[in-house]
C-alpha cells in the first residue's frame, strides 16, 4: 500500500465514523478512544478490497486508530509476521476486542503462536496476559496436530494464573480452560481436574472460573459430542 492508498483508506475509515456505535461499544468495555465505531462486517469487507498486504498492515497499525488496527490484523500475512512485530503490537493492546481480533485473525496463524501463548500468559500487563490465554483457546480450537501433552502444560499455567482478579484476564483464562476441555475426552478429564483444583483457591474469581468450566465440561452435550468424535477417529 503506497502513501496515497493508505491516506485514502484512513479517510474512508473516518468517513464512516459512528459515534453512537462507539458509545454502545463502551458499554461492553471496548475502549472508545481513537475508535470510529465500525462494525466487523464493514472491516472485513474493507480487508477484502485491500487484499493480503503486510506493508499495509504495518501502516494501518501505526495509525493508532482502533478500527485500523483491527483491519491490520485482517490484511496482514501470517507468514510475514515476526516475533518482534508480535511483541510490538501486543504492547499497544488497549481494549479486549483489539486483543481478541488480532490474536484470532493473525497471531494464532503464525509459527510463534505456541511460544507466545506460554510467554504472554505469564505477563503482568492485563491485555498481554489476556492475549496469552486467547492464543491457548485458539490453539485448542484450530490446531489439529498439537499433542495433548502440550495442552496439559497450558493447564498448569491456567491453574497457576487463575487467581488474577482482573476481569479481562479471568474471562480469557476461563475461555482457554473450557476450549482445552472440549478438545477430546482425555483433555476433558484433565481440564475438569484442573478446574477442581482451581475451585480450592480462596479467591472469588478463581471459584467463578472453576464453576463455569465444570458446568460446561461435565454437561451431557459436551461429553456426548466428544465420545462421537473419538469414535469417528478410531
Amino acid at each position: 500500500m503506497n502513501v496515497l492508498d493508505f491516506e485514502k483508506t484512513m479517510r474512508k475509515l473516518k468517513s464512516m465514523r459512528n459515534p453512537i456505535a462507539v458509545e454502545g461499544m463502551a458499554r461492553y468495555g471496548i475502549n472508545p478512544n481513537n475508535n470510529y465505531g465500525l462494525s466487523m462486517p464493514t472491516l472485513r469487507s474493507m480487508a477484502k478490497e485491500i487484499g493480503r498486504d503486510h506493508a499495509a498492515a504495518l501502516q494501518l497499525w501505526s495509525s493508532g486508530i482502533h478500527d485500523a488496527r483491527i483491519l491490520a490484523s485482517l490484511v496482514d500475512i501470517p507468514e510475514a509476521v515476526t516475533m518482534e512485530q508480535m511483541d510490538d503490537w501486543v504492547k499497544d493492546f488497549d481494549s479486549w476486542d483489539v486483543c481478541d481480533q488480532v490474536c484470532n485473525n493473525l497471531f494464532s496463524l503464525t509459527q510463534f503462536t505456541k511460544q507466545k501463548a506460554f510467554e504472554w500468559s505469564r505477563e503482568s500487563r492485563e491485555f498481554i496476559k489476556r492475549a496469552g490465554f486467547t492464543l491457548m483457546a485458539q490453539l485448542a480450537i484450530h490446531d489439529k496436530i498439537m499433542e495433548n501433552a502440550e495442552f496439559v502444560k497450558f493447564l498448569e499455567i491456567i491453574r497457576d494464573e487463575s487467581n488474577d482478579p482482573r476481569n479481562y484476564v479471568r474471562k480469557a483464562v476461563n475461555w482457554a480452560l473450557r476450549q482445552i476441555g472440549k478438545r477430546n475426552l482425555e483433555l476433558n478429564k484433565a481440564a475438569i481436574q484442573t478446574a477442581e483444583a482451581i475451585s480450592e483457591i480462596d479467591a472469588k474469581n478463581a471459584k467463578w472460573i472453576a464453576s463455569d468450566a465444570i458446568r460446561e465440561l461435565t454437561s451431557g452435550k459436551i461429553i456426548k459430542r466428544l465420545r462421537r468424535r473419538e469414535k469417528r477417529l478410531r
